[in-house]
């Protein structure tokens, strides 16, 4: 209950993207390849901040 009002932080706003981008490319692959290709190279660049903001 206290946990509702609770602000996401930059991380986690940036994991639930990249887990969104990731399911949308999959989905794509079965139907549209350059689509697909798009919204993993978009994963692979949230991922690398993703990584960034860890180290620090």
């Amino acid at each position: 209950m206290f946990g509702l009002f609770k602000k996401k932080t930059e991380l986690e706003k940036l994991e639930e993207k990249n887990r969104k981008l990731l399911k949308e490319a999959f989905n794509l692959s079965k139907t549209d390849r350059k689509a697909s290709d798009n919204k993993y190279a978009e994963a692979d660049i949230i991922q690398k901040k993703i990584e960034e903001l860890s180290k620090n």
